[in-house]
């Protein structure tokens, strides 16, 4: 008779979005690179992640974390992330978790004021700052690999919307970005139903109309969704809503979202070096972007987002995987 499968986490969340970070219970997961170590899960271990992320286990817009030997040497730990369709390749708000777990485990050294860790994510290393302090959760802060602006006011046709300007923008996923008033929608103030809808169908548009390309790897080049707006660019607080993968709604203001807005922002003038700007999500919660550095990404023109929030403990679980479960690999209703 086949034993249960067992797999424990730490239970996160940074601006209200859930990170379950797995501590035991994945079977050594090999690759050269971080890149090979991502291909192998999808292929070998997405049972897994649906396991983890799906019901009865999860729900439909959760998040996980699973650690792994870093390959590059100024690395202090190395991390996939996953959700509800598969494996991004950054996650802001989950290396903002991670940051704070790291100092907390012992993962790295801890140092007052503040402790420096690298995290290696599938994008590439990202230096974190994590504030040390006694009782309250301290910030965490990230400066993330190179952000660009790809395309700035691209005009796709949107089915059930019609012409949409939008802006795609690199900040350790391709995002697609655009003034939720195009689709006669307000971030906040319209039904998240709604706003999804509208996300899904741009994110939809800009995949048919361009083709994705990082100039430093092919696993890079794809849309990872869309993050709708309320127009206030150039303002020093701003709100938006980011949808994901499979329709999965950020409750975070979403790092790497805000490090693509910032890139945008830098790009067309808005925003300078130094200058902090703040993004609310729909669950009131805030993340800080800050231009720390310019740079160029092949032929483009990028920046360094340094991206400011912070995380706090929910829990921790032992999950079980039961070999007679029809259920144990997991399931969506919606």
């Amino acid at each position: 008779m086949k034993r249960a499968h067992k797999i424990t986490t730490t239970e996160m969340h940074t601006g209200g979005e859930p990170v379950r970070i797995v501590e035991s219970g994945y079977p050594p997961i090999p690759g050269a690179t971080i890149l090979d170590k991502r291909r192998y899960v999808l292929a070998e271990l997405d049972h897994l992640r649906t396991a983890l992320m799906h019901e009865p286990r999860g729900h439909v817009d959760m998040y996980g974390v699973i650690p792994v030997e870093p390959d590059l040497p100024e690395a202090d730990l190395a991390a996939l992330f996953m959700h509800n369709s598969g494996y991004s390749t950054m996650c802001g708000h989950a290396v903002i978790a991670l940051g704070r777990y790291a100092v907390d485990r012992g993962l790295v050294p801890k140092a007052a004021p503040e402790t420096r860790v690298v995290i290696q994510c599938p994008c590439g290393p990202v230096a974190v700052r994590v504030e040390v302090s006694e009782g309250n959760a301290g910030a965490v802060c990230f400066e993330s690999v190179p952000a660009f602006a790809h395309s700035l006011d691209l005009k796709v046709e949107v089915e059930g919307y019609g012409s949409v300007l939008c802006d795609v923008a690199y900040g350790g996923a391709f995002y697609a970005v655009a003034d939720a008033g195009r689709f006669g929608l307000e971030v906040p103030g319209s039904a998240v139903a709604d706003l999804v809808r509208a996300a899904d169908a741009l994110s939809a548009a800009v995949r048919e109309r361009v083709e994705l390309v990082h100039p430093d790897a092919g696993d890079l080049g794809y849309l990872y969704g869309s993050v709708l707006t309320d127009g206030q660019d150039d303002a020093p607080l701003s709100a938006n809503v980011c949808v994901f993968a499979d329709s999965q709604v950020d409750r975070s203001p979403t790092g790497s979202g805000v490090t693509a807005r910032m890139a945008i922002g830098h790009a067309r003038g808005q925003v300078y070096p130094g200058e902090v700007r703040t993004f609310e999500s729909v669950t009131g919660s805030t993340m800080t972007g800050r231009v720390v550095a310019e740079s160029t990404v092949g032929d483009l023109a990028a920046v360094t987002v340094e991206v400011c929030g912070r995380a706090y403990y929910t829990g921790a679980a032992s999950f079980i995987i039961e070999p007679d479960d029809p259920f144990r690999h997991g399931f969506l209703v919606r």
